[in-house]
């Protein structure tokens, strides 16, 4: 049981960031006000948790001006991606040992 624990993400053990990669894994970009509003989260938390990400290089950033707008999206890369998959494998496998 404790080798299991070992191969969960920590990256991904925040109610946010899980809902964050969960957003991106199936969509292709997603920018930053859908983002707040789907996870229902401030601004300034949505920011700290994506920059951690960013940081880890799970998440890709692209900054552009829409309508001379500022406009942030992500999305997730494929590091990011297979870290994710790995961290829900070793989920299932933590869950199926329990039963």
């Amino acid at each position: 049981m404790k080798e299991l624990l070992v191969s969960l993400n920590k990256h991904f053990e925040n109610r946010i960031r899980l809902g964050i990669m969960s957003v991106l894994m199936v969509n292709d970009w997603v920018d930053f006000s859908a983002m707040k509003e789907t996870l229902n989260v401030t601004d300034g938390n949505l920011a700290s948790h994506m920059k951690a990400l960013e940081g880890e290089r799970y998440v890709e950033v692209k900054k552009q001006f829409l309508d001379k707008k500022p406009n942030t999206s992500y999305r997730a890369t494929i590091e990011g991606r297979k870290a994710f998959e790995d961290h829900l494998a070793a989920l299932e496998k933590l869950i199926k040992s329990g039963r």
